[in-house]
């Protein structure tokens, strides 16, 4: 009895089985890593007038680097919009998830500590305005498996804000 009960319950479910395979998405991972993949790792070369000790720049610069997850809800400082050139929202900084400077919150110990990036980096010779320029932009140029975002190869940020960061990370504090 008990191995008819058994049966006539598998032969039950099998008549109300259903093949849903069909119905679940199965997209081609090939097309959607291959549109992922990051281009080759491209040297920069500073603008001219790229690094400014104009409040303007530095207050744009700050913005950009402090908007912790893009869900700043303030006005983005004089020069500086919050939506991209088609008209969707711009995605700014998040640079404090990863670093820690001088009035950050939420600071991130993932990535090089800037607090006094100038006095120690920059007067001190061991780095200039080039390679901050150059790290913001595109790091893979001396750290291929770096981990920060790539941002002027990709188009996160076009020169100008890349100049206001780095005139933000060199500007005395």
């Amino acid at each position: 009895m008990r191995t008819s009960l058994m049966a006539s319950l598998l032969l039950g479910c099998s008549l109300f089985a259903v093949d849903y395979s069909s119905m679940i998405e199965s997209p081609d991972a090939s097309k959607i890593i291959q549109k992922d993949l990051l281009g080759p790792a491209k040297a920069s070369t500073m603008p001219t007038d790229c690094i400014s000790t104009d409040p303007k720049a530095i207050a744009r610069g700050a913005f950009i680097f402090h908007n912790l997850n893009g869900e700043t809800k303030d006005t983005p400082p004089e020069g500086l919009s919050k939506t991209n050139s088609d008209g969707s929202e711009k995605q700014f900084g998040n640079c404090i998830a990863c670093h820690n400077i001088e009035g950050a919150k939420g600071a991130g110990n993932i990535g090089p500590d800037l607090h006094a990036y100038k006095k120690n980096f920059i007067d001190s010779g061991a780095r200039n305005d080039q390679f901050v320029y150059q790290k913001i932009a595109d790091a893979r140029i001396d750290n291929p498996n770096t981990h920060m975002t790539i941002n002027l190869t990709t188009g996160l940020f076009n020169q100008r804000e890349i100049c206001d960061i780095a005139s933000y990370i060199v500007s005395p504090k």
